[in-house]
């Protein structure tokens, strides 16, 4: 009988033999491909809850500081403690690039490492990290679109992990979904009043930034319009941070409050409860009467609309056209110092983009999507059934556009009307169509190369400037794309710049030669105008001295077609009233008549 060690050894050695053979066979699975992979699932995270909205801080950033100092008021009028991340510099880069993965847009370098030196600066400040984990959350944008902007939320928060804020929350809105959170936290509530108080703040932030680089290059006291615009803002932050919102059962008269407070009538409080707060933030007496305000406050500032500068479109990226720091250059400050106008692209033309692929991505798949395939003539029912399933849906986004647009040039036309009004979609994607397919998504899709073309062909700009992250990958088809464009049009000035955390000499000299380009194109433009006219400058001059309402920013001078810059449309505008005002051109013909003699 064998002794017990040997048996033992004897088990040992075929338990050996048989976790080599196991090893084995998964080796030679692995490589034919056979061995079935763990699906990624995405970490669970905490939740934003209800009940920590009075501890939590959330933070956000990205935008121009008019946007962001709007919409940080609006989260703090409806109740949310809420922090800007201040704009990113050139070590918040640096960070990004240390704590994330190789290999991504300046964006994620920027916006990560900009939260992670913010958070680090908190814990600097003696706030434990723990602290910082569990009182602050993150609010940005996401995407599930082709380009890397959609593993932006992944690599926040690897980069957080690799930073020592493991755990730090991270709130997503997605692109796709627009005001929906993709996250459904009941932490972040979309009452009416948040809803409109953003609608609020994104037009007001648009036109506000417009109105900025209108007045600056022609402002006669330097410093005046930051002063004033600043007052401004101040005081449009107080108006969405401070204003009491509409509640029904306080406004409405005594008979009616104890009828509506009854149980039975909660609907119908509640509807007149919302369609009241629409009205209040859309048509109340204090907004109204606050942008008249801001409106009169600016318009006290003296412009010279006589000075000749290049406009200068900007398109590219959304976050290279839209940051104001060291993440596009500060191009928009270095355009100016050169002698510039500026026309910045407002937030209001993504959204109406992408409501209008909405639309016409629901066209597209209509023919799949149709609940009846190919009905006979005779059936009407399944006929009707075709057509009012596409109309309903195509009904609905017309009217969002259509409201979208209206409240837009609304809130531009209280403001003194001078903004440019937005673009139309349908034109652009036309004028892009034989060069860049409007279904193909990433980026900006076809609106690169669409408002490069109808901002030259519609004389409303002397350059286009494409500002766009190093080595994005939608804006590099469309500055391939824009080589045809630009050999169809000859007088087209196009300078695609792709912006990083270095080479920004580089990037303003380039810039600087272009400019040099568009300076020689106002400069004729405005000659030319001047002699169409028969007037000196002088003239001009003399009669704009002698009505100072010409002086003032929101003083409306016609757009003339065929005409981009400033100071032209201004000059034919002055000269079509001097034509008109007899009384100064007699006076100006006995000056010239009497100059001879008192030469004598």
């Amino acid at each position: 009988m064998p002794d017990q060690t040997s048996t033992q050894a004897v088990a040992e050695l075929e338990e050996e033999i048989a976790q080599r053979l196991q090893q084995e066979r998964t080796r030679l699975r692995r490589d034919a491909g056979l061995v079935q992979l763990k699906p990624f699932q995405r970490p669970v995270e905490r939740a934003f809850t209800a009940e920590e909205r009075d501890k939590v801080t959330i933070l956000f950033g990205g935008l121009t500081w008019k946007h962001e100092a709007l919409i940080r008021s609006v989260f703090q009028g409806c109740g949310y403690k809420c922090e800007i991340v201040p704009c990113p510099d050139v070590p918040a880069f640096q960070l990004g690039k240390e704590y994330g993965n190789n290999g991504q847009c300046n964006p994620t370098y920027f916006t990560v490492g900009n939260l992670v030196q913010y958070l680090q600066k908190l814990e600097a400040q003696g706030m434990p990290r723990q602290d910082i984990i569990s009182n602050y959350v993150f609010f940005t944008a996401g995407s599930c679109g082709p380009c890397r902007f959609g593993m932006y939320e992944a690599e926040y928060r690897f980069a957080l992990q690799n930073a020592g804020f493991d755990g730090f929350r991270v709130l997503l809105f997605q692109q796709q979904e627009g005001i929906k959170a993709a996250s459904g936290e009941p932490g972040l509530k979309f009452t009416v009043d948040f809803g409109m108080g953003m609608l609020n703040a994104l037009h007001l932030g648009d036109t506000m930034n417009e109105i900025a680089y209108q007045i600056r290059p022609y402002e006669v006291n330097r410093g005046e319009t930051n002063q004033v615009y600043s007052e401004c803002m101040d005081q449009l932050v107080h108006l969405l941070r401070d204003r009491k919102p509409f509640e029904i059962l306080e406004w409405a008269p005594s008979w009616a409050k104890d009828y509506l407070a009854r149980p039975e009538k909660k609907k119908l409080k509640n509807t007149l409860n919302t369609l009241g707060k629409i009205r209040e933030n859309l048509y109340g007496d204090v907004f109204v009467d606050t942008l008249e305000e801001v409106r009169d406050r600016l318009n006290h500032i003296e412009m010279d609309r006589l000075r000749v500068k290049p406009i200068v479109k900007i398109t590219g990226e959304f976050w290279a056209q839209t940051t104001e720091g060291d993440g596009n250059f500060h191009m928009f400050e270095f355009l100016e110092r050169e002698g510039a106008q500026v026309l910045v692209e407002p937030i209001a033309t993504w959204v109406a983009y992408l409501m209008y692929q909405a639309k016409a991505h629901a066209i597209a798949k209509w023919p799949v999507n149709r609940p009846h395939r190919d009905p006979k003539w005779h059936e009407f029912k399944k006929q009707f059934a075709n057509y009012i399933g596409l109309r309903k849906k195509l009904w609905g986004i017309g009217f969002g556009e259509r409201m979208w647009k209206f409240f837009y040039h609304r809130t531009a036309k209280k403001l003194g009307g001078i903004t440019h009004h937005l673009a139309p979609q349908t034109e652009l994607a036309e004028l892009a169509h034989p060069f860049y397919n409007q279904f193909a998504r990433g980026g900006e899709g076809h609106l690169e190369v669409g408002k490069n073309v109808y901002y030259t062909i519609h004389k409303l700009c002397h350059m286009v400037l494409a500002l766009k992250p190093f080595g994005c990958m939608p804006s590099s088809q469309s500055d391939g794309v824009q080589s045809a464009v630009i050999n169809k049009f000859k007088d087209m000035i196009f300078l695609p710049i792709e912006t990083s955390g270095e080479g920004e000499v580089n990037a303003h000299s380039r810039v600087q030669m272009a400019l040099g380009e568009a300076k020689v194109k106002a400069k004729t433009e405005f000659e030319q105008c001047l002699k169409s006219t028969g007037k000196s400058l002088a003239e001009i001059r003399e009669y704009v001295d002698e009505h100072p309402e010409l002086k003032r920013p929101f003083y409306h001078v016609p757009h003339r077609e065929g005409v981009a810059g400033t100071a032209a449309q201004f000059i034919l505008h002055v000269s079509d009233r001097i034509d008109k005002d007899r009384q100064f051109r007699k006076r100006s013909r006995v000056q010239v008549a009497e100059a001879p003699a008192m030469g004598d």
